[in-house]
């Protein structure tokens, strides 16, 4: 019960208790004053060192304040410049990054960071407990999936692993592909998918490695490809069987889709180059003939079909940069760049498209003015951007880093922040698969994401652009944003028993909802980049003497004849 007598007494208390401890206090200090007094000046002068010496050393030591004034991806740098020691989860041994430096071939000095060979190890060894040889890791249920039968995550991880300098995983993995690797299989195989991930991987590996084990495995499927050219209009079928040597569309249309038709080029381009067999350069460039002159297009855009029968568009007044089209556009700048700047054409497109862009696509979110690509249907703009367009501000800075107009670096700059956008709004940090921007918004939100658009397949795209952007641009919050994404993918997609997970729900950080699946694009391309993003050697790949397939397998630019 509640007395004023008894609040009175308490004050009353209280107050004469902090009386006499203010007393106490003051003739404490002034006795501890009079001491310091009576001291010599140099017996003074060593306890002022003392103290000193004792806080810069407590602050060295205390890793929150570290962290807490480096940004973490740079306090990672740091302890691996000091010889951090790094645990090999797939082997179950130390090494430092003196050994990690050594075995990739890299300078001395140059810093790599440790965290992604740690996260591709963590992958690798779920690959290898339970989906050894096959083509996709399913880590939560311990067991493998198959879509072509031909060990495509193996195969994708192989210059990744080179790159990142783990000799011990590429010597197991290149023994399986010397001893286990087989084309002669009665197996239908989607053309684009086996010429980005399984021919360019094999040749970007040759290319690094020098071994020709490589280039005859690349000979032997690009070979067994052709047999998708084999069309009235020469616009090539989108799947054939290796073993039977025949090709045929999907069972429900004649159609193929633009990107998989007009995104083989880069590689077949180079096995003629390495095999000096015409056939294969002189199959794809009739396509990128045929596609320059078609109608249909509208300010250099493409629409997403084109029938193998016709060879024309169809389903046409469609457009957009993200799925069935998007590599179509990458594809025209990487072979302008390949070639050594001289095919004009594929330049004069490249250019009339990013003009499409700019005149049909852009737009800008309320309330923060986020510029993003949207899609156009009928000449009707629908805000709505795949994660896949987000390959579109590393490519369009490449070619501003290759002489083409300032303001597709601009372009790139905005592009970027949207993107990162794309992961910063949401709960765990990843990206969902589609993004609605809002270009009126009533609930003060600039991203929408629809219920079945919430999923993250563990793509590369982002951090695709941001090795491009740190590259040319050296600053470091392309750096933080990929550490950032990193932490994510540890904190929400990894398995404690091996391996990575895709998830179905980026708004969920309590459950993200696991797809048990791990795409072989995340050892090929999203650690690749990541390692490459943290990576200050610029000559490790350089965007001068290669360039990187839609899968990430980096090819030569062609040396000049000239």
């Amino acid at each position: 019960m509640y007395s004023p007598q008894r609040k009175d007494f308490v004050s009353l208390t209280l107050g004469d208790q902090h009386s006499r401890s203010y007393t106490n206090g003051k003739h404490r200090r002034q006795s501890c004053w009079r001491k310091w007094k009576q001291l010599s000046r140099l017996q003074r002068s060593l306890i002022l060192f003392l103290l000193a010496f004792l806080f810069i050393c407590g602050i060295l030591s205390y890793p929150i304040l570290t962290d807490f004034w480096i940004p973490s991806w740079r306090g990672a740098m740091i302890e691996a410049e000091q010889g951090t020691e790094l645990q090999s989860t797939a082997h179950g041994k130390e090494g430092t990054v003196a050994d990690a430096e050594e075995a990739a071939n890299l300078k001395p000095g140059i810093r790599i960071h440790p965290a992604v060979q740690e996260a591709f190890r963590h992958a690798w060894k779920g690959y290898k407990a339970f989906a050894w040889g096959h083509d996709e890791l399913k880590p939560i249920s311990k067991t493998h999936g198959e879509w072509f039968g031909l060990g495509l995550t193996l195969i994708d991880a192989l210059d990744t692993m080179w790159i990142l300098g783990l000799k011990d995983e590429f010597a197991e993995a290149r023994k399986w592909v010397e001893t286990e690797l087989s084309f002669s299989k009665n197996v239908d195989v989607n053309l684009f998918e086996s010429t980005i991930r399984i021919l360019g991987g094999l040749l970007s590996t040759y290319h690094l490695t020098g071994d020709t084990l490589f280039l005859d495995k690349a000979k032997d499927i690009g070979f067994r490809l052709m047999p998708a050219f084999k069309t009235p209009s020469k616009i090539p079928y989108s799947d054939v069987n290796l073993g039977k040597g025949t090709a045929h569309p999907p069972r429900w249309t004649t159609d193929s889709t633009v990107a998989e038709v007009t995104s083989i080029q880069l590689e077949f381009r180079e096995l003629s180059r390495l095999t000096q067999d015409p056939q294969y350069q002189n199959a794809v460039e009739e396509v990128t003939r045929q596609v320059h002159r078609l109608e249909g297009k509208r300010d250099g855009l493409v629409p997403m079909f084109i029938n193998t029968n016709s060879g024309k568009f169809t389903r046409r007044g469609a457009f957009t940069l993200g799925a069935r089209a998007d590599s179509y556009y990458e594809y025209l700048l990487k072979q302008w760049l390949q070639g050594g700047k001289k095919e004009t054409e594929l330049l004069e497109d490249y250019l009339q498209a990013i003009e499409g862009v700019k005149k049909n696509l852009l737009r800008q979110t309320s309330p923060s003015k986020l510029t993003f690509v949207g899609e156009l249907s009928n000449g009707h703009l629908n805000p709505k951007m795949d994660h896949l367009v987000c390959f579109l501000p590393g490519t369009l800075a490449l070619g501003a880093h290759n002489g083409l107009p300032a303001d597709h670096m601009d372009l790139a700059l905005q592009l970027m922040e949207t993107c990162h956008q794309m992961y910063a709004q949401m709960e765990t940090g990843l990206s969902p698969e589609i993004a609605h921007f809002n270009l009126q918004s009533n609930n003060g939100r600039d991203i929408d994401v629809k219920p079945a658009d919430r999923h993250n397949l563990l793509r590369p795209e982002t951090i695709e652009s941001l090795f491009y952007m740190y590259r040319f641009t050296k600053d470091s919050k392309y750096r933080d944003w990929g550490w950032d994404i990193l932490q994510s993918f540890n904190k929400y997609t990894r398995v404690p028993s091996g391996g990575y997970t895709s998830i179905s729900n980026v708004r969920d950080p309590v459950y993200p909802a696991p797809r048990d699946k791990m795409e072989s694009f995340f050892l090929g391309e999203t650690l690749k980049y990541l390692f490459l993003l943290f990576s200050d050697d610029n000559e490790l790949i350089s965007l001068d003497k290669y360039v990187f397939n839609t899968e990430a397998h980096p090819l030569p630019i062609w040396p000049s004849t000239s």
